[in-house]
């Protein structure tokens, strides 16, 4: 089995078959975090927040209840924007439903194929961190480590998830190098890093690889797009591979429970993880506005460093096979030039100077085209054969978007 996995520009290659997560008993104990205990969380809010007493005197370990990429971004926005982290570290443990996340400088239509997550109903996610490219579904375990600037770590929480891993299975071979990713038997890639420093807090997160699709990862961080010409950061492949594959027994939840272990035990708190619904209000005000944000056209392609698409295509005409010519300008996710050339014995000129014109200004999306161009071919009532060449065009077209 084949497949990538990217995070802090690298991309991973997984190799093996997909498992199920299996689940077992917990060592950690579980705490909903409800309104009777969220003033563990809102005493570190920076806002004050009236009624509640300052009691907790380290950190805190919490677990999102949700699966929903934008939400537990959203977590992370919240943390990093609103608590007081001063001598209170905290640990987030989240995973999500089947999702491409790219970082914040990248392109898509570099990085995966955008119609093929369309068909599957597959979720992207620009998160705010630099780095590269992950796919994420139920197994893999997200961890973000939030501290000070001053305290930020990475090499030191990377030492801590092995030595986690390790407390369950001594003898796995897994190192963190340099560069600040996990490897298991000296070669394979179990976790990336990416990380952002604001002004006071930092956070640092990784994935974690138990059992995570490899086929489907691989297919979907593949791009087929041709001819993208970008300034934005490109992912590296290398080769990846579950946890699982080497033992069995390392489920998600035997990894969560002992990374939240460890980290108690390294930073002296309580060993409970905090369930968080985050989209919560009343625990996390103003949070759902981030993770609407989060979702939006404009953030997660029209972040998209400016780039060209320069490709060509072919139809078949009388037997033979004709050329289509692209060129195509994208600044903020929308088409800044636009040049379509097809021979004019196949489709007139002026219709193609018209796809030309009413192109630049829309979005890059095939969505958007398909109304635009359903518009267009109004305008040309009763002539079949024309009908016929422009919607094989309009296919092609919106195949590279």
């Amino acid at each position: 089995m084949r497949g990538w996995l990217v995070f802090g520009s690298h991309a991973y290659l997984a190799h093996g078959p997909a498992r199920g997560v299996g689940a077992t008993g917990s060592s950690s104990m579980l705490i909903p975090f409800s309104m009777k205990n969220c003033f563990q969380l809102l005493c570190n809010f920076k806002v004050p927040a009236a009624g509640f007493k300052n009691t907790v005197k380290s950190g805190l370990i919490l677990q999102s209840i949700s699966n929903d990429v934008y939400h537990n971004l959203a977590v992370e926005d919240w943390i990093h924007d609103h608590m007081n982290l001063e001598g209170k570290p905290v640990l987030f443990l989240w995973r999500n439903s089947p999702t491409v996340v790219i970082g914040r400088h990248q392109n898509p239509w570099q990085e995966c194929n955008l119609n093929l997550m369309r068909e599957e109903g597959v979720k992207l996610a620009r998160r705010r961190s630099g780095g590269g490219t992950v796919y994420h579904d139920m197994g893999n375990i997200n961890l973000t480590f939030f501290t000070t600037k001053k305290k930020y770590d990475r090499m030191e929480n990377l030492k801590l998830v092995v030595r986690a891993l390790k407390a369950v299975q001594p003898h796995l071979d897994v190192q963190a190098t340099e560069r600040f990713d996990l490897l298991l038997d000296g070669q394979f890639k179990i976790s990336g890093t990416a990380s952002k420093i604001g002004r006071n807090a930092a956070y640092h997160h990784c994935t974690l690889l138990c059992s995570t699709d490899g086929t489907f990862l691989s297919s979907l961080l593949k791009s087929p797009y041709q001819g993208i010409r970008s300034n934005a950061t490109a992912s590296t492949p290398a080769f990846v591979k579950n946890l699982m594959e080497k033992d069995p027994t390392l489920t998600c939840e035997v990894v969560i429970n002992a990374v939240a272990t460890e980290y108690a035990a390294s930073h002296q708190i309580n060993n409970h993880i905090h369930l968080i619904n985050p989209t919560d209000e009343t625990v996390f005000p103003g949070i759902n506005s981030k993770a609407r944000e989060l979702q939006t056209w404009e953030w997660v392609y029209g972040k998209t460093p400016k780039f060209s698409v320069d490709t060509s295509f072919t139809v078949l005409h009388e037997q033979s096979h004709l050329e289509i010519k692209v060129f195509i300008d994208v600044k903020n996710g929308r088409i800044e030039v636009c040049n379509i050339e097809a021979p004019d014995h196949w489709l007139p000129l002026e219709i193609c100077d018209q796809l030309n014109a009413s192109l630049i200004g829309n979005k890059f999306c095939p969505i958007e085209t398909t109304v635009l161009t359903s518009i267009l071919h109004r305008t040309y009532p009763g002539d079949d054969e024309l009908h016929s060449k422009w919607n094989i065009l309009c296919e092609k077209i919106k195949g590279i978007m």
